[in-house]
């Protein structure tokens, strides 16, 4: 399925992922875009970023704080209008209940159309070994949209905070084997090589990376009438 942007319906989008840069990497350019069409986007990040460093110097209190002030200027280059950090620990996240509670708690909140979040089926690519942490949290995130979010005696706790159920419309999967849904990023793509920027202190060592942010846009779009594109398994719920 190729894209035209997010239907007139679809006002509201929620980005889960584990760390600060992981949406920038990933998903960038398509929450640029929805921005640029008046969208409303929420990031929420479910780990501090602390580990973020092989550094014997640094400390962890100082990590997290970096890397907050770098996702903080990273979504002010694409728009978002919100960054929620749930404050996990970075590098041993679980999908657990508390989890999905706290993510069903910021989607009652939040009440979005759409969930953008990896997929959790995913351990490895050519080359690469995909993160724990970045698929308990699209396993989690995954179980907070279906069945908690919706299901009013689920965490019933929430009620008591004043959060009544909410039915998300659509997920889309980053990462997924199976693609059936891509964004054309090519309007975008500079805002997205500007966001990850902003991340200094994981991509300043990555030699030619503009370019190769090009490159794997390129390649995403293979197949599809777009110079630059991002690409989703697209679930439609209901």
């Amino acid at each position: 399925m190729k894209d035209s942007g997010m239907t007139e319906e679809i006002e509201r989008a929620m980005v889960i992922m584990a760390h600060p840069d992981d949406a920038e990497f990933t998903v960038a350019g398509t929450v640029a875009r929805w921005a640029q069409e008046g969208k409303t986007v929420i990031y929420v990040l479910c780990t501090d970023g602390s580990r973020g460093s092989n550094d014997p110097q640094m400390e962890l209190e100082r990590m997290v704080a970096i890397r907050k002030a770098e996702q903080e200027a990273a979504a002010r280059v694409l728009g978002v209008e919100e960054v929620v950090y749930l404050g996990y620990e970075d590098g041993t996240l679980e999908p657990t209940l508390a989890l999905r509670r706290d993510l069903t708690r910021v989607i009652r909140r939040y009440r979005p159309d759409i969930v953008v979040c990896s997929d959790p089926t995913v351990r490895y690519h050519d080359g690469y070994l995909n993160h724990p942490d970045h698929r308990a949290a699209g396993d989690a995130a995954l179980d907070a949209v279906f069945p908690s979010a919706s299901t009013r005696y689920i965490f019933p706790e929430l009620l008591a905070e004043g959060l009544e159920p909410h039915t998300v419309r659509e997920v889309l999967l980053r990462g997924a084997p199976s693609r059936n849904f891509w964004v054309d990023i090519s309007d975008t793509i500079e805002l997205k090589i500007a966001a990850l920027k902003k991340h200094e202190s994981q991509v300043s060592h990555i030699q030619d990376l503009e370019e190769g942010i090009r490159a794997w846009a390129r390649e995403e779009a293979k197949g599809q009438d777009m110079t630059y594109a991002e690409s989703f398994k697209r679930i439609i719920l209901g």
